[in-house]
């Protein structure tokens, strides 16, 4: 079956992309999730409409981020932790308290853009690198200390 794709799909294809799948999976989860609608002249021509509202929306979006990207790169906060014997920090430093922080600075990000392998488990300095849109990113250091 022949669809037009509303959405990015993983291991399918992007929004806009004529496909061909499988009946029962167009029928039972593409067409009733709305991710797609059938290959029809009309619904191409309303998929290449919102296609191009889309774009100009990501677009808005991008320079927003990447003024925001500006002003977020260099930032540098400091996380004081509980340590033990050989300066073992007691628990570690995930996303949320890095999220929490830039809060306190004045920079709402989420927690999902903070791209961090494993919470850091170490005292001292670390990169950190902020994923604000899929084509802009911010660093910033974080610094974690030892509690008094």
């Amino acid at each position: 079956m022949d669809i037009i794709l509303r959405e990015d799909i993983d291991h399918l294809g992007s929004r806009g992309d004529l496909v061909k799948v499988a009946d029962g999976y167009a029928r039972n989860f593409l067409l009733p999730q709305k991710k797609a609608v059938l290959a029809t002249d009309s619904n191409r021509k309303i998929i290449e409409q919102e296609r191009q509202a889309h774009v100009r929306k990501d677009a808005k979006l991008k320079e927003e981020f990447e003024a925001q990207a500006k002003l977020v790169t260099g930032t540098v906060i400091t996380i004081a932790q509980r340590v033990g014997e050989n300066d073992h920090l007691f628990g570690s430093v995930t996303a949320q308290n890095i999220a929490d922080q830039l809060e306190l600075k004045g920079f709402h990000i989420e927690r999902r853009k903070i791209q961090l392998e494993e919470p850091i488990r170490t005292l001292g300095e670390h990169k950190i690198t902020i994923r604000l849109h899929r084509d802009v990113t911010a660093e910033i250091t974080v610094n974690v200390v030892k509690e008094d």
